[in-house]
């Protein structure tokens, strides 16, 4: 990929407070879209607060690509429900991301380099933080599922730079 900018670990943590698609509960599973790259958690079964902890990792080569999180109950015997969907943009994480060096040596662990407000733009269902943690930035989110009557999915992000791509 001549294009590639580095590589974005996203941290599939769990889903809380999903919808009901079998009679008392769910099978739920995460599919991940941007672009034309699709990637997908393992399935929870019978949970409609799942803790998946899945390590799904996008290569990036357009910092304006949204990224889309799909919920689906998963179905033996015919086709998968959808339980919601959520979208997020990695320009202002990567807008971080630049500035890293700068902070390299010099911050404890936990500290909140940015925060980003909910807003009708995002999906957020409350602030999201960028924190230093472990000489890495990562961005912690709780994003709020739509067209769906509830649930929200916890994800954290962390960038990997790859040697000899173009970089951010």
């Amino acid at each position: 990929m001549e294009n590639l900018l580095g590589l974005l670990r996203i941290h599939v943590k769990k889903g809380v407070n999903l919808a009901i698609r079998d009679i008392s509960s769910s099978d739920p599973y995460v599919v991940v879209h941007s672009g034309k790259q699709k990637l997908k958690t393992r399935v929870v079964k019978h949970s409609l607060n799942p803790e998946w902890n899945d390590h799904l990792t996008l290569s990036v080569t357009d910092p304006n690509l949204p990224v889309k999180l799909t919920v689906y109950d998963y179905d033996f015997l015919s086709a998968d429900d959808k339980m919601g969907e959520a979208e997020f943009n990695i320009a202002t994480y990567l807008e971080a991301i630049k500035f890293r060096h700068t902070l390299e040596g010099g911050l404890p662990d936990g500290t909140i380099i940015m925060k980003i407000q909910p807003s009708r733009q995002n999906c957020l269902s409350e602030e999201s933080h960028i924190v230093w943690n472990q000489g890495k930035l990562v961005q912690n989110m709780f994003l709020r599922l739509q067209h769906v009557e509830c649930g929200e999915l916890e994800i954290q992000l962390e960038w990997i730079d790859i040697p000899g791509s173009r970089g951010i």
